[in-house]
């Protein structure tokens, strides 16, 4: 069986990436498991300075998963490629993809920039759609007109192939989707977190610091898996999935509806094995289904219906 998926000039030996932001820089999981039976990861949200985030309390937990605000915290550009990259290197041999954020286009810029220097990096992730940032990241990820330009401006200067990481908080994904393909993106990413919070009953104050965070789990995985369907008939660049995915048949779903790659995310924080054990049970999971190369299911849905 096939599991191997060859996009964005790099070959992915399976399809299963942990989520930026909930795998921390990696190298942390390698005291669970050996990381290299990974595809690759999504590296923690990096900026152009280091950034304490937001206040605590930034998790809430839900029935149905979790709301986080962490508010994109991270040493720096500098110190990921200086240091976090090179304890990275121990444990993972294969590159990864580079998440950026930032509060203007420039920002973005010289982070991408630097980025694409480093060849660890195969590909660059342009976060516009974190919802718990004061400025930047969803800003840029609910107008198609904004998110255009500062698409257009990143790929100047992007030597790495660039994803674009799009927010399920907008009328219109497919517009969405349409911008930043016409601006250069090379691949999509998506969905980043819906918009949540909780209030704590004995004091009625919302338990997030800043009110509001990023929604995620399980119970955002109906929600990813339309959205993916829809802007695949849309869009001609691959789409990299996410969104509530904790087994293989959840991810062979979201190559039904269109995904390349499928991301991991919280439920890496519930049970830091998750990645592995989704690993391991595709290649069940493909013999049940008799799926002999994953190459082959890649918007398969889409099929169904001509």
């Amino acid at each position: 069986m096939n599991k191997e998926i060859n996009i964005l000039n790099h070959n992915f030996k399976n399809p299963i990436i942990p989520a930026s932001g909930c795998f921390g820089f990696g190298y942390e999981f390698a005291e669970f498991y050996d990381i290299n039976v990974l595809g690759s990861m999504s590296l923690k949200g990096t900026t152009l300075e280091a950034r304490y985030g937001n206040p605590l309390p930034r998790i809430a937990e839900c029935q149905a998963g979790l709301i986080n605000a962490i508010g994109l915290q991270n040493p720096g550009v500098d110190k990921v490629i200086n240091v976090e990259l090179p304890k990275l290197e121990k444990f993972y041999s294969d590159k990864v993809i580079a998440n950026v954020g930032g509060h203007s286009i420039e920002e973005y810029v010289e982070v991408t920039k630097k980025f694409s220097q480093v060849d660890k990096i195969c590909a660059i992730e342009l976060n516009i759609s974190c919802p718990n940032v004061k400025g930047g990241g969803m800003a840029f990820g609910t107008n198609p007109d904004v998110a255009y330009n500062l698409v257009k401006e990143v790929k100047k200067v992007c030597k790495k192939p660039l994803i674009v990481k799009l927010s399920p908080n907008v009328t219109d994904i497919v517009e969405m989707a349409k911008a930043v393909e016409k601006a250069g993106a090379d691949a999509i990413s998506l969905i980043n977190t819906l918009v949540g919070m909780r209030i704590d009953l004995k004091t009625a104050r919302p338990i997030i610091s800043v009110n509001k965070g990023g929604y995620s789990g399980p119970g955002v995985f109906p929600v990813a898996l339309r959205m993916i369907y829809d802007v695949y008939e849309n869009v001609n660049i691959p789409i990299i999935g996410m969104g509530g995915v904790s087994n293989a048949y959840e991810v062979i779903e979201m190559m039904y509806a269109g995904a390349s790659l499928v991301m991991v995310g919280a439920a890496n924080l519930v049970n830091p094995f998750a990645c592995k054990e989704i690993i391991n049970q595709l290649d069940e999971v493909m013999k049940e289904l008799k799926i002999t190369d994953l190459k082959s299911i890649i918007g398969k849905s889409h099929n169904c219906n001509k």
